[in-house]
């Protein structure tokens, strides 16, 4: 058994943290979460041999959306004007230039980076499947099984969404260039090569992905989302992230992007919308009524100049939220979090649409469950022993009340990370992986 007694805690279902709460884990699991009585400290000789936990201790936090080769491009996609669609072609030159060894260390380092930020899971959105030219490799799911031990090398969680990329746009165009890395040919084929990959090792889930409506012909979305339905698997899809797609869409089926998700049954309380930014009114009824889930990536939707979404109306509607790094312009959940309510504000000119427990929920249950571990993001009983603990007196945060925390700290502030019951990061350091140093040499071995 292992204890842990903490300053505060956030604990399920509490509109703010609680004070002195000691924690106990068995096997990975957490077998007790006790708040102690009395205003004081906590009396003498109580948990004499836990460790102490100065500061915030949260559950893990849930990145439910990453593109991690994208890492290699911060910082450099900013000269000169442009969009979305500019910026994919400094993005499709490093998805060129990735093998299974380059990639297992680049991602490593980012899922590295990641732990550092107090994330313990991430839904990494894959779609780098092929070699050069769209030939695949030996073992067709050679760059999956490089996620899948970069994760464990980095000691987090991954729920690796296998993304069908079929075509070029909405009116079925062929891939070209470096997107022949991505495709399949057609569903069935994508779905024969994810079922030939199972990987036993636990800290690994699988899930599907539909790119986008421009990337699954509209009478192939079925097939993509039939295979997760049969094999109970959480399905994400890329939505209404430029106006862009939804013209495109409109010009070739006459309808939006999240109708034509809904009428070929892609919708619903298993699936997760990433971005979201710019649904009409229906839309964001249809997802709402069906529970689809919606995945904000603020950094990135702003990064890419891409807009802002309507979360609080998304919210009311019945979309659960959840938050991801996507391009990893920033991996910084708390950064991400507080810009749901910043950038909403921007949007309405009005202040208070979520408040710090909505902000902790989207970045640790509900990011925990679109990824299919509905046993982690939080301290309860049963749950997988996942810590996170932020210090409570650095310039960011000194004077701070706890409640505070997710429109204060920065991933600077995470001291403490516990995946599984397992430490992987103590005073603020990852224990296995140099994580500058690896990231820097990882992106220098693939843009050189």
């Amino acid at each position: 058994m292992t204890r842990w007694l903490a300053e505060y805690a956030w604990l399920p279902e509490q509109a703010e943290p609680t004070p002195d709460v000691l924690i106990e884990a068995t096997d990975g699991r957490f077998t007790a979460v006790t708040p102690l009585t009395g205003g004081g400290p906590p009396a003498a000789g109580v948990a004499v041999d836990a460790v102490r936990l100065p500061g915030l201790t949260l559950p893990g936090l849930a990145n439910a959306h990453s593109h991690a080769f994208h890492r290699a491009l911060r910082g450099r996609t900013h000269a000169g004007r442009g969009d979305f669609w500019s910026w994919r072609d400094p993005m499709y030159a490093v998805a060129a230039r990735l093998d299974p060894d380059s990639y297992l260390a680049l991602a490593r380092a980012a899922y590295a980076e990641m732990a550092l930020a107090g994330i313990t899971v991430v839904g990494e959105f894959h779609y780098l499947h092929h070699g050069p030219g769209g030939t695949g490799y030996d073992d067709p799911n050679a760059m999956s099984a490089a996620l899948v031990e970069a994760a464990a090398h980095a000691g987090i969680r991954l729920t690796l969404l296998d993304a069908a990329y079929l075509t070029a746009g909405v009116d079925g165009a062929e891939l070209t260039g470096p997107q022949r890395r991505f495709g399949d040919g057609d569903a069935l084929r994508w779905a024969q090569r994810v079922d030939a990959f199972r990987p036993a090792d636990p800290h690994v889930r699988l899930g599907a992905a539909i790119h986008s409506v421009r990337a699954v012909p509209a009478g192939q979305l079925a097939t993509v989302a039939g295979w997760a339905d049969r094999h109970g698997l959480p399905l994400h899809v890329h939505l209404s992230e430029q106006p862009a797609e939804n013209d495109a869409c409109r010009a070739v089926h006459g309808r939006s992007p999240t109708r034509l998700l809904a009428d070929h049954g892609v919708l619903g309380r298993h699936t997760t919308a990433v971005h979201a930014t710019h649904p009409t009114a229906a839309d964001v009824a249809l997802l709402g009524d069906s529970r689809t889930g919606v995945c904000l990536c603020p950094t990135t939707e702003r990064d890419l100049a891409d807009g802002i979404g309507p979360a609080r109306r998304l919210a009311e509607a019945g979309s659960p939220l959840s938050l991801g790094s996507d391009s990893h312009a920033v991996v910084d959940l708390f950064e991400e979090a507080r810009a749901v309510e910043l950038d909403e504000r921007l949007r309405t000119r009005r202040r208070g649409h979520f408040d710090a427990a909505e902000l902790f929920t989207a970045a640790t249950v509900t990011g925990h469950a679109a990824l299919g571990w509905g046993d982690a993001g939080r301290l309860a009983v049963g749950d997988r022993a996942d810590l996170v603990t932020v210090r409570l007196d650095s310039a960011r945060t000194a004077g701070v009340p706890p409640v505070g925390v997710f429109f204060a700290a920065t991933t600077a502030d995470v001291t403490q990370v516990v995946v599984d019951g397992r430490t992987v990061v103590a005073d603020g350091r990852h224990l296995t992986v140099d994580v500058p140093t690896e990231l820097r040499d990882s992106i220098a071995a693939v843009l050189s």
